[in-house]
């Protein structure tokens, strides 16, 4: 697991501005700051590409430039990581895209169980998936999306992407994801409650990004 907090950059505004209850309220800023998280993430885990030199002609002669050719496949699990995601696909501008919708189905006694209804991916056979969830809770959502993806292939490595994590849900996606496969996090939270909400946390996310929605 990569936790991009232990180190202070910009990154700590956009988190604080997400986090706050004031700004918050501002859906276009936070679905803009998830964004501006989104591409941090992007240039972070950019880093870990093979790169080969490439000749680059200018108007004025030739310059050699080391560039990826990462095959990259953008997994976005509906609906809250839409903002996220598109800050990754801002950076990643050529990659493919995949969608999943996961959801929390609720019962009378508050219970809940994770399910997963839509799948729409290319083959991810051999490329680098980048997997996207703002909030990693329990961490089942993540784990669910990313075994129904795998129905299109054997990714060459997976990059799970991740705002705000639990401790309890960095350990079900560790325990779960194999060795191919790194965990990314913008902030780690102790605390996650029976109802499976992570605090300080955020709230929801989907919400604060797109309005409040009828279980």
């Amino acid at each position: 697991m990569i936790n991009l907090s232990e180190q202070n950059s910009l990154l700590n505004k956009f988190l604080a501005e997400i986090r706050d209850s004031k700004i918050q309220t501002n859906r276009m800023r936070f679905r803009r700051n998830l964004e501006r998280i989104g591409e941090i993430f992007a240039m972070e885990i950019s880093k870990t590409f093979d790169y080969k030199s490439q000749l680059v002609t200018t108007p004025l002669g030739e310059a050699t430039i080391n560039l990826s050719s990462e095959n990259i496949v953008l997994g976005c699990i509906l609906r809250a990581s839409l903002p996220l995601h598109q800050g990754l696909l801002n950076y990643f501008d050529e990659a493919d895209n995949a969608f999943v919708s996961a959801y929390r189905k609720h019962y009378k006694d508050g219970s809940f169980e994770i399910e997963v209804e839509y799948l729409s991916s290319t083959s991810l056979e051999g490329k680098t998936l980048i997997l996207a969830d703002p909030m990693l809770a329990t961490g089942k959502s993540m784990v669910l999306s990313y075994e129904a993806i795998l129905q299109k292939g054997e990714p060459k490595h997976t990059h799970f992407v991740s705002v705000i994590a639990s401790q309890e849900g960095v350990d079900y996606v560790t325990s779960k994801m194999g060795k191919k496969a790194t965990l990314w996090v913008a902030s780690l939270d102790d605390e996650l409650t029976a109802q499976a909400y992570i605090v300080p946390g955020l709230g929801d996310a989907g919400d604060l990004a797109f309005g409040s929605k009828e279980d």
